[in-house]
């Protein structure tokens, strides 16, 4: 169960995203990934470009010939169009690679950690809680498993709904789906998750050499 007091990005004020301010009530928003390979990728991208042009500055500055590449791309500039086909795909390229970045920027990314309850208390610590998806679904079928007439279930967890497939082996199925609807009920109540997900519940007779 990892927690979140140093984790997130901070907003304004330097609080975390989800963190409360004091003299109000603490929220639980969703847990922000870092991204560090990202960032570092590009990071070192625009370094090594930045780099590679200041030389080449610093080059003609002090009366010397600039780098042959790009002499070399400075030609191959005035031979083209923004109508050729080279161009376009660059440009697409380039297009799709700050759409990613966007998307990397503006998303929380952590989509397996669920944010719990926060804490009852304002004590300003910024303390937060989160809960990862498999280990819910772990919790959650054994639960399930508890049901008189269940032979095998299988629990998938997502950020609004939790799926549970059950297979019986004795009892009517409407009663063990009854059961099973009354104890993920509980269960999901005791996960103390912020938004808990909703239920939905399969049960299909077991087969018969399964029994």
């Amino acid at each position: 169960m990892p927690t979140g007091g140093g984790a997130g990005p901070r907003g304004r004020g330097g609080r975390h995203r989800g963190d409360h301010a004091p003299g109000r009530p603490p929220t639980a928003g969703r847990f922000w990934s870092t991204r560090r390979i990202p960032a570092a990728l590009t990071a070192f991208v625009l370094l090594a470009a930045a780099g590679l042009f200041l030389y080449d500055f610093a080059a003609v500055r002090a009366h010397r010939p600039g780098m042959q590449w790009r002499r070399d791309l400075a030609a191959r500039l005035a031979q083209h169009t923004p109508a050729d086909p080279q161009v376009l795909v660059a440009a697409a390229v380039l297009a799709a690679a700050g759409v990613v970045l966007l998307v990397l920027a503006l998303t929380p990314g952590l989509r397996g950690v669920l944010p719990m309850l926060p804490p009852n208390e304002v004590d300003g610590s910024g303390i937060r809680a989160g809960l990862g998806r498999k280990d819910a679904a772990l919790v959650l079928r054994d639960r399930a498993m508890e049901v008189s007439g269940v032979r095998s279930a299988r629990v998938r967890v997502g950020r609004t709904r939790v799926a549970v497939r059950a297979s019986s082996h004795f009892r009517e199925l409407d009663d063990v789906r009854a059961d099973l609807e009354a104890v993920l009920a509980v269960g999901i109540g005791e996960l103390g998750l912020a938004h808990p997900p909703q239920r939905r519940v399969r049960v299909t007779r077991a087969a018969a050499g399964k029994r």
